[in-house]
């Protein structure tokens, strides 16, 4: 059974898109490498579900 939740779950998705390429602006590849490494296990300590945090690097992993 999955637990993690793939359907539209972000009031402002394109507002979040907008903030997270931002975050990225005048760095180089390997500093914004590190910005979304950082990001990654910032957000997976939220989550906090080794099941849910799995399920999406699978699915996330799918696409190449």
């Amino acid at each position: 059974m999955t637990k993690l939740n793939i359907n539209p779950n972000m009031p402002n998705p394109d507002d979040f898109y907008a903030k997270l390429i931002n975050c990225h602006h005048g760095l180089t590849k390997e500093q914004s490498d590190s910005l979304n490494a950082r990001l990654i296990l910032i957000l997976a300590n939220h989550i906090g579900d080794q099941e849910v945090i799995e399920e999406a690097m699978a699915l996330a992993m799918k696409d190449n």
